[in-house]
């Protein structure tokens, strides 16, 4: 894909996804954020992506909520005029032992990190099929990616992203024949969360075969390149530094 004049809805505009902004506006790229919270951060990318001479829009936006997926698609398309390409980054991350997992729990991770993947993919394909195709990028995990949970207290979680990788895979064929190509990202030690200490820090390092952490422009890097490509679609890349094979 030629990715001038493109443009990109990424959910979750914080961290990571600022990073995949920047490097995509770098490349000719408008983008729009939606965020929950974290408003100041999300204006904090769109800024960047300013600076590199691209259009950019932020959109407030509980993904929890079915009819707010479809609602911030068209809020997208509505203001910069199309949409090319749709980057599923959105996720709820916490730890809460099993035992104590209530019903709300569930839904609150499973609602962001599966569902709100289907339903913003669904309201973007059919204007993705006017533009001749398009690409969507879901975001799973290393360890969903690995087939096999690996720290306890992450049941919905493991759950979600799991679900992810059959969500793309599904995906992919379904859209296929409108040349949107669907494929996901499984990070793994890309940027410590905050908070983590020292001994945390190296414990992950010393995990992991390369040695180090990866930084976020390893997602963007990873990003971009499935952007490129024309014929890679049903895939689920790990960029985890080697973790899953030690």
């Amino acid at each position: 894909m030629d990715l001038s004049n493109k443009v990109a809805l990424i959910t979750g505009g914080k961290r990571i996804g600022a990073v995949v902004a920047r490097e995509l506006a770098g490349r000719g790229v408008d983008v729009a954020f939606s965020y929950a919270r974290s408003k100041s951060e999300a204006e904090q990318a769109a800024g960047q992506v300013r600076s590199a001479g691209r259009r950019a829009e932020i959109f407030q936006t509980n993904l929890a909520d079915p009819g707010a997926c479809a609602a911030l698609v068209e809020s997208a398309v509505e203001a910069l005029g199309r949409l090319d390409i749709l980057i599923n980054m959105a996720s709820v991350y916490v730890q809460r032992p099993f035992a104590e997992v209530t019903a709300a729990d569930w839904n609150a991770v499973i609602d962001v990190d599966l569902r709100a993947a289907f339903l913003c993919a669904h309201a973007a394909a059919p204007h993705m099929r006017r533009q001749g195709g398009g690409r969507i990028v879901n975001f799973s995990d290393w360890i969903a990616k690995s087939g096999r949970p690996r720290y306890v207290g992450y049941v919905p979680y493991y759950v979600a992203k799991t679900g992810v990788i059959a969500l793309t895979e599904a995906l992919a064929l379904e859209l296929a024949s409108d040349n949107i190509l669907v494929n996901a990202i499984a990070p793994g030690p890309i940027l410590a969360p905050p908070g983590t200490t020292g001994d945390e820090l190296k414990a992950v390092e010393d995990a992991t075969p390369l040695g180090r952490w990866g930084g976020e422009i390893e997602i963007a890097k990873c990003v971009i390149a499935l952007l490129d490509s024309d014929f890679i679609t049903g895939e689920t890349i790990r960029i985890d530094g080697g973790r899953h094979i030690k």
